[in-house]
């Protein structure tokens, strides 16, 4: 309110000023008044002539009332340029800021407030014109307004008294009418605020002038470094720009780690949902343990309560129950895999400020292979190797980079109606199938068929396990698995075996005569051999070992012939490299022969299995009946060249004359090594250079007339000779035949020393007239292998005196006793042994080859001889059969009968092996331990 009154009085006392000044004016007369023309003489009289009051001195404005007034200025109305309209609108004296270029001009120009009374001619007119107000209200000129107020030079009035007062006034009037400003009404009330020291500002410093206004017009270029208005503008707005863009990426930062929390928790979520599928995965499957347990208990039970109709109504409410919850897993399982399926491989990438986060945050640490899938259920998630399909189950989905293989088991009961026969129930079991009510007798037998074996801790069939791609070391048998091993660069020996069967006939006509190819029903494939169309191929050099066990009841006129051949390439012709005669027994019983030979191979070396006839009266559907044995009856022994072994083949002459007693000549058709392996000089023996193991086989066909030959039988005897004296090694004797075409075979191991001979002769009783046969068809052959002593032994040893089984015999062991010297790698279990006299015990890890020959008389309808194996306690202890050969009935008049087997397979340290005899309808009366009852054993390292 104070305030406001001092602002009217202000005006009030401005509006008096100018009626005052607008008198004096009139009343002014003389030289000396303001307004008079510098022409008049005449003195200036009255109270308003200068002089007559002191005149007081404007006061100056700093330069922020100087901006204050400029933005009142260009918010107003501008005022007439003219100075002489603006000084009959404003007549009132002010202080004069002019600027002049005259150095004498250099001081502020004062005019007094009031003119003096009585002034009232043309020379007072004078005087106010000259101090007519401009727009320069402010002391300082230049760059002195820049300059700090303690430097800035100080204002000084001076008085004007007198004429020479009024010729400087007149230039000043003159200069200041040439460039005389518009007068502002800013300007004006700064003025009048500096004539109230109460309402003006104060001064910045003691003895300096008040603050004023500086106004842009008194801004000119080149007297004062100042920014200009725009560049002031856009220093502003530039920086309020970068506040906002900061703002802005401060604001979007943070809605980047609100998404990525999100995305966190969204992740987390899905992470927990799959560990509860898997979790609920895993606890069916227990479930359905738990059911397949309680089913097997239940179904034990039931077996041995034997209640035919409550068992099959059990085992149907079972099937179907354990079906059902088969079916809701797989459903489970699908729809929960398509439901949270997401890809894993993906990766998020860490987002700036948020280093603490995982990376990445789902998933394996690395890609994962070929062959290997990313396990969640792993913590952390780590990548496991794809899980191949167990035996007796097929596949259903391929192992992918998220997710494991998936199998299912086969249903061998559904696929194969028949296979436990029509009156015995089929149970299927997870990897194979049960026959409820089957002894363990029948399945030795051969009930589970082909690719499958008898579990006897489980007591069912399970399916033969797969090598992928393996070396298989020891095939699957009727009641043992697959032992799978695999070949390396520096193995010295290695087995192989397979089934072998008679195809079936294209036509009811179908003659053996043009020869017939037996089916090697083994393993596809491995490192050393591939299996294909009934053949096998060799895929390495080496030198290899044959076996083969073959049983069969013939009709066919005269004889068959069974052996092996070999091919060098598909193209090339290949040979026989040995034979065995099968004679005719009119149909009445089987008959039990075993082929062998030894020979070097290359790869792409072939060879197969022939079974023949010398004429077209053999019909293959009619009179052909195969005894299908449980066991391989094809074993195979490889040996490398590492090894030094020598191998070699010869040929007996053909003899015109029939005779008795007969020692053959050969004649060498193959050897690997002449310096090792030479003949003698009469050709009746094989010399040996250095010592070491000798695995033979002699092959002889021949003729025989005479009672006498179908009472006693032939006998084959093989001979040392060291340093001048000879040795019966082992003999091996043949049921004799009248008017028949036959063969007597010998095989063995035997160790020789330096220069040692090894020889044969063929004994047959007085009466008895034979001729022996050799032609290039392989009947008549001697093949051999000799291995250095430093990686091999034999064993050789006959059947006990005491403690053999006769009578009605049912898979009794035999018990043997051992005729050479023990060895290292093998021996037979000595007394206070467990199981004495009847294991023979391997102390080292490497390849066995046993061959058996027994001579006995027994009335049984089928005579059978198997050799089992048992692993040591560290290979679990599990039995299983190796080899195994049939016989028929005793020819009539004959008083000894023999049967014989042979195998190659593989053995570790605390592997056993024996023999038992089984006799089906009948008994065993005697058997005997001298003159054809013999067992060889050779083991050669790997």
């Amino acid at each position: 309110m104070f305030l406001l009154s001092s602002v009217l009085f202000l005006l009030f006392s401005w509006v008096s000023l100018h009626n005052t000044a607008q008198t004096v004016a009139e009343i002014c007369r003389g030289t000396h008044c303001h307004g008079a023309e510098s022409s008049d003489p005449r003195p200036c009289t009255g109270a308003r002539c200068p002089g007559g009051r002191s005149s007081r001195p404007p006061r100056q404005f700093n330069p922020t009332t100087q901006a204050r007034g400029a933005h009142m200025f260009s918010s107003h109305r501008a005022y007439p340029s003219d100075p002489r309209a603006a000084s009959e609108a404003y007549p009132a004296v002010q202080p004069i800021h002019g600027r002049h270029s005259d150095t004498s001009s250099d001081t502020r120009i004062k005019a007094s407030e009031v003119l003096p009374a009585g002034c009232t001619d043309a020379d007072c007119a004078a005087p106010v014109k000259q101090f007519q107000p401009t727009n320069d209200t402010r002391d300082c000129r230049g760059i002195e307004c820049r300059l700090p107020l303690i430097i800035r030079p100080k204002p000084r009035a001076k008085s004007c008294v007198g004429d020479g007062c009024l010729v400087s006034s007149e230039k000043s009037v003159s200069s200041a009418d040439s460039q005389l400003p518009p007068v502002h009404l800013s300007d004006r009330a700064a003025q009048f605020l500096g004539d109230f020291p109460e309402f003006g500002y104060p001064s910045s410093e003691p003895g300096g002038a008040p603050l004023g206004v500086q106004l842009t017009c008194d801004i000119k270029p080149g007297e004062n470094e100042v920014h200009s208005e725009d560049a002031l503008i856009l220093h502003l707005q530039l920086a309020k720009g970068q506040e906002k863009l900061v703002e802005a990426l401060q604001a979007q930062q943070t809605v980047i780690r609100d998404l990525q929390r999100k995305l966190v928790d969204q992740q987390e979520a899905l992470l927990s949902q799959q560990r509860e599928v898997l979790e609920q995965q895993r606890r069916m499957y227990e479930q359905m343990d738990v059911v397949k347990a309680q089913y097997g208990l239940l179904s034990d039970t039931i077996k041995q309560v034997s209640f035919q109709g409550l068992q099959g109504e059990l085992q149907s409410y079972f099937e179907s129950h354990l079906a059902g919850l088969q079916s809701q897993a797989r459903s489970h399982l699908q729809k929960s895999y398509t439901t949270h399926k997401m890809d894993m491989n993906s990766k998020m990438m860490d987002v700036v400020g948020e280093a603490h986060l995982p990376q990445p945050l789902l998933g394996c640490p690395s890609p994962c292979g070929s062959e290997e899938f990313c396990d969640f259920q792993r913590d952390p998630p780590r990548c496991e190797k794809c899980t191949m399909c167990p035996p007796g189950f097929f596949l259903i989905s391929q192992c992918t980079p998220t997710a494991d293989r998936m199998c299912q088991d086969r249903d061998e009961c559904l696929e194969l109606p028949d296979i436990c026969g029509e009156r015995v129930k089929c149970l299927n079991t997870p990897g194979g199938f049960r026959c409820l009510g089957v002894s363990e007798r029948d399945a030795v037998m051969g009930l589970c068929g082909h690719g499958y074996f008898y579990n006897q801790e489980l007591q069912e069939c399970q399916a033969c396990s797969d090598c992928d791609g393996e070396a298989v070391t020891v095939p699957c048998t009727a009641i043992s698995d697959t032992v799978c091993g695999q070949l390396s660069e520096s193995r010295l020996s290695q087995t192989w075996a397979a089934n072998v069967a008679v195809p079936l006939a294209k036509t009811s006509g179908a003659h053996v005569f043009p020869g017939l190819q037996l089916n090697i029903r083994g393993k596809e494939s491995s490192d050393l051999l591939l299996n294909e169309a009934g053949q096998v191929t060799f895929l390495q050099h080496g030198l290899v070992w044959l076996d083969h066990n073959f049983a069969i009841k013939h009709s066919c006129r005269n004889f068959l012939q069974v052996g092996i051949r070999i091919n060098g390439s598909q193209e090339e012709e290949g040979w026989d490299l040995s034979g065995v005669r099968i004679e005719q027994p009119d149909g009445k019983y089987f008959q039990g022969v075993s082929v062998s030979s030894g020979v070097e191979v290359e790869p792409n070396h072939t060879f197969t299995l022939l079974l023949k006839s010398p004429n077209q009266h053999c019909n293959q559907s009619k009179d052909l009946h195969v005894y299908d044995l449980t066991t391989p009856s094809l074993s195979l022994l490889w040996l490398s060249h590492d090894t030094g072994a020598v191998a070699m083949t010869a040929q007996m002459s053909l003899q015109v004359h029939y005779q008795t007693s007969y020692r053959p000549t050969f004649r060498m058709t193959s050897v690997s090594d002449p310096y090792m392996i030479t003949l003698t000089h009469d050709n009746r023996g094989v010399c040996f250079t250095e010592s070491g193991v000798v695995k033979f086989v002699l092959q002889q066909a021949l003729y025989s007339m005479g009672h006498t030959c179908v009472r006693e039988g032939f006998s084959l005897i093989a001979y040392i000779n060291h340093n001048g004296t000879s040795q019966d090694m082992m003999q091996a004797f043949k049921t004799g035949v009248n008017y028949r075409d036959t063969s007597i075979t010998l095989s063995g191991a035997v160790s020789v020393e330096s220069r040692d001979t090894l020889s044969f002769e063929i004994t047959s009783p007085s009466q008895c007239n034979i001729r022996y046969f050799g032609d290039s068809t392989g009947i008549s052959m001697l093949s051999l292998i000799w291995i250095p002593s430093a990686l091999s032994s034999a064993l050789t040893a006959t059947v006990s005196r005491t403690g053999l089984p006769f009578g009605a015999v049912r898979n009794k062991p035999l018990l043997f006793q051992q005729i050479s010297a023990d060895m290292p790698q093998v021996h037979l279990a000595r007394s206070g042994e467990p199981n004495s006299r009847k294991n023979f015990i391997f102390h080292e890890k490497g390849t066995a080859n046993i061959v058996l020959s027994l001579k006995l008389i027994h009335s049984c309808n089928i005579v059978k001889l198997t050799l089992h194996r048992v692993e040591g306690p560290g290979q679990g202890g599990q039995a299983g059969p190796v080899a195994q050969q049939v016989s028929g009935y005793m020819p009539e008049e004959s008083e000894w009968a023999s049967i014989g087997l042979r195998a190659s397979f593989q053995v570790r340290n605390g592997t056993a092996v024996y023999v038992t005899l089984d006799c089906i309808r009948g008994r065993v009366n005697q058997i005997t331990h001298e003159g054809g009852t013999n067992v060889s054993i050779l083991w050669v390292a790997v």
